[in-house]
This record gives structure tokens, C-alpha cells and sequence, in this order.
């Protein structure tokens, strides 16, 4: 890292920023409040309430958004004239899945080898400690040059679209110049990387019925429907032989024409099996970016032990499909909903019912933000030049500003690099990435600003 002011004053900060992400990441703050308890949640936005009003911020408040969770608000006033830049995180996490399948206590922030591990450390309560960093080391050489609002998801992992609802219901709110989302990740570490496309997101429920109770697989087997079996074969049809995803009357033969992902280098950052095929056709940069993508994430059928000799009478599974911009997220709902209901075998009776959906997205890499954050990243990255990437995973908030504010820019960058594992047991950052992308935030709204 260049040596420069802002940069040591970035570099003092940092013990400082692991102490607040130790104390954020101890909070279980998972949106699922049939698992996880409301009160964490809560205590996690009054946490970043009172951040916000020591750094001087107006107007903080919890917002009650329709899906019954709370996001965070503030807004600090910057010199007379300047731009308004929004920056976005989210506090809520992932599950941590199975504990024992962690290294260290998924809530309990531990360094090891060199990263900080815990679930949220990098997706997404490190975006908050990063955003933070930032305007901390403006504030110590002249003042942040900008307006600024901040907004902390609370439900951004489940995707029950509560603050774009609210987002929708008060337009005035969230309108910034510049807005950037600090949910995204390099490459690759030391790789400065902005993400310009986001895949959206549509999630259901599809339930199989074929008889009024289970029966018993000697007597019956063979003859009776088995909804498991139903539900199985339709699953199945959603892959193509190579593992293609197949949804009827969706596209699935997208490009991407940006920086590509070598395949070696992809079985590696995926953790894949050794003899294990990768999936799907095209380069992988076309498959994770610029294609559909469905993944079974659950089926409720019987365990394996216990499990009585019986037919299934009923089964379930969640499904998400991802879908790459310029496909409309309720459009590939209705057309995810049609193959399953329309691929049931037997006459099963099916129910289909959508859990969540969000949009995709894609940026203006030609606005004047984007030169600005080209600077700060090769001044905080030395040797390094910004580089553009797209992400299969969804903001769906990005989808509602980029609607609600037509004019304003959008830069997506953040911590989730590919060592960082978010959403997988051992989720971690890296200590030297924070300190350079608090930086380059950082030098990025002085550039912006006199831009």
C-alpha cells in the first residue's frame, strides 16, 4: 500500500475496526425467526444505531420494513453543493449450518493464519465496519467531502424484499448521485475488482401430494405413487445432461465478455472433489454470470436413519433459479412455475408458491463514478488496475435503486473474495483487504467529490 496519510490513518484504524466486527459478528442476527431469536436481530440495528450517531450522523432511526424485519438509517450532511453518496451493507447473515463443521464459534470473531473468521465477517457486517473506516479517516484529514446516507439491510439474506418495498414506498428517501454497495468482492485477493452485473433471484416452494398417508412400501410399492419419486423426477428435469440448467422457454445460452475465470483456478475457490466434473457448458465466466442457474436448496422427506419401509404420500423442496440481466425475475418465476407444474408425473396433485425473488442487475461502467473509483483502487492497490467482474449471486436492492433513481451510479464492491467462503462453514475476511478497500472508499469520495 502507498504510503500516504489517509492510508496510515486507515492503518491505525484497523485494530479499532476488528474490535466493533468482533462485537457485530457476536450478534446470531439471522431474518429467519423461526429458527433464530427476533432479540438478536434487534440488538445487532440498535449496535449499528448508536455507530451511526457517534459518527455524527442525522436522522438515524430503525426502519420497520414490510417483511417484519428492521433496516438502519442515517444521514450525515456534507459540505453546502457537494454530491450525496449512499453506502449500503446488510447485517443479517447466512446460518452458520453445521457448528461443527466450523474451525472456531460461528459468532465469535477468531484470527487465524491471517483472516478473521466468523459468520458476517466478510458478508456482510464487514461492509458496515469498512464503510465506517472510510469516513473515520475523512474525518481526520478535513471532513468527509460528501453528503452521506447509509442504509444496513436487515433481511437482505433471505430475500423476503422488505426494504425494497419500503424503498418503493418512500423514493425520497435512498436518492443519492452515487450509490455503492459494499456487498460485492475482488476477484481475487490484492485484485481491486468492481462488480457490474448481478444475477437475480426468484425462490419456491413446490410440495408433492399423491396419497392421503404413507403406505407401506411391501404391500403398496410398486403400484402406488410415490410423491418422493415425483418430486425427484421433477427435479431432474430442471438439468440437462451436462448440468446445464433447463427451465422451459428460458435462455440459457448468455456470454460474458469481461474478465473470465480459468477453470483450474474456479475447482480450486469451489473446493470441487478431485475427479469431479464441473457443470454446465461454456467458459465458466458464461455459467456463474451470464446464464440461468437453479440449485435444490432443501427437500423435507423421511432421513435416512429411522426411515420407515413406506411411500412417500408427500414431499417438498425449496428451488432457487438464478437468472443473468435481461431476464425479468417474475417473468422466469412464471416460467420456472410452469415446467414444474407442467413436468409432474402421474397426476400428482402440485402446489408451487414463490418464497422471494429479486432482480438482476447491470452497471454504467461509463458514468464518472466509475473513474473515480479506478483511481482510488490503483492508488490503494499498487501496481493493480480496477477490474470488472460479474457476481451469480443477488442484491435485489440494486435492482429497486437502479429503477427508483434512473440517473444515479452504482459501484458494487466489498470483502466476499473467494477465500473468504460467506455462506459456507468458516467464513472469514481478510484483515489487509478491509484496510485497503476502507481506503480506497475512502479516496474514492474524495475523488468523486471533486469530480
Amino acid at each position: 500500500m502507498s504510503p500516504n496519510p489517509l492510508a496510515e490513518t486507515v492503518a491505525s484504524l484497523m485494530p479499532r475496526a476488528r474490535t466493533e466486527l468482533a462485537e457485530l459478528v457476536a450478534f446470531r442476527s439471522v431474518a429467519d425467526f423461526a429458527q433464530f431469536p427476533r432479540s438478536e436481530s434487534e440488538a445487532a440495528a440498535d449496535w449499528i444505531v448508536g455507530a451511526l450517531r457517534a459518527e455524527g450522523f442525522q436522522d438515524v432511526a430503525t426502519l420497520d420494513t414490510p417483511d417484519g424485519t428492521q433496516s438502519v438509517y442515517g444521514y450525515l450532511p456534507g459540505p453546502e453543493g457537494a454530491p450525496t453518496v449512499l453506502l449500503y451493507a446488510h447485517y443479517d447473515v447466512q446460518p452458520p449450518l453445521d457448528e461443527a463443521a466450523w474451525d472456531s464459534p460461528p459468532f465469535e470473531l477468531t484470527e487465524r493464519e491471517g483472516r478473521w473468521y466468523g459468520r458476517g465477517s466478510a458478508d456482510c457486517k464487514g461492509g458496515l465496519v469498512m464503510h465506517l473506516v472510510a469516513l473515520r479517516a475523512l474525518k481526520a484529514h478535513g471532513g468527509v467531502p460528501v453528503h452521506v446516507k447509509v442504509i444496513v439491510e436487515g433481511s437482505e439474506e433471505q430475500g423476503t424484499g422488505g426494504l425494497e418495498r419500503y424503498a418503493e414506498q418512500h423514493p425520497e428517501l435512498l436518492r443519492a448521485d452515487t450509490i455503492v454497495i459494499g456487498d460485492a468482492g475482488n476477484f481475487r485477493v490484492g485484485l481491486p475488482t468492481v462488480t457490474t452485473t448481478l444475477r437475480g433471484m426468484t425462490m419456491v416452494r413446490v410440495e408433492m401430494e399423491t396419497l392421503e398417508g404413507n403406505l407401506h412400501s411391501g404391500q403398496f410399492g410398486g403400484a402406488a405413487p410415490d410423491a418422493l419419486a415425483a418430486l425427484i423426477r421433477v427435479l431432474d428435469s430442471l438439468r440437462a445432461e451436462d448440468g446445464s440448467t433447463t427451465v422451459d422457454g428460458l435462455s440459457g445460452d448468455g456470454v460474458w465478455d469481461g474478465l473470465q475465470y480459468d477453470p483450474e483456478a474456479f475447482r480450486a475457490d469451489a473446493h470441487v472433489l478431485d475427479g469431479v466434473e464441473l457443470i454446465g457448458s461454456g467458459t465458466v465466466a458464461d455459467r456463474i454470470w451470464a446464464r440461468p442457474a437453479v440449485t435444490v436448496l432443501g427437500i423435507d422427506c423421511p432421513p435416512v436413519v429411522g426411515a420407515p419401509p413406506s411411500v412417500q404420500s408427500r414431499a417438498r423442496a425449496l428451488v432457487s433459479l438464478r437468472v443473468p440481466p435481461g431476464v425479468d425475475a417474475a417473468e422466469a418465476t412464471k416460467l420456472l412455475t410452469a415446467h414444474l407444474t407442467s413436468r409432474t408425473p402421474w397426476g400428482a396433485r402440485v402446489r408451487v408458491e414463490q418464497t422471494g425473488e429479486g432482480q438482476p442487475f447491470r452497471a454504467d461502467t461509463t458514468s464518472p463514478a466509475y473513474t473515480a473509483m479506478a483511481g482510488a483502487m490503483s492508488t490503494a492497490y499498487p501496481g493493480e488496475r480496477m477490474q470488472y467482474a460479474g457476481q451469480g449471486g443477488s442484491i435485489p436492492l440494486c435492482g429497486t435503486l437502479a429503477a427508483l433513481y434512473p440517473a444515479a451510479e452504482i459501484l458494487l464492491i466489498g470483502l466476499s473474495e473467494p477465500e473468504a467462503r460467506i455462506h459456507a462453514a468458516n467464513e472469514s475476511v481478510s484483515p489487509q483487504e478491509l484496510e485497503r478497500l476502507s481506503l480506497t472508499e475512502a479516496l474514492f469520495l474524495r475523488a468523486y467529490a471533486g469530480s
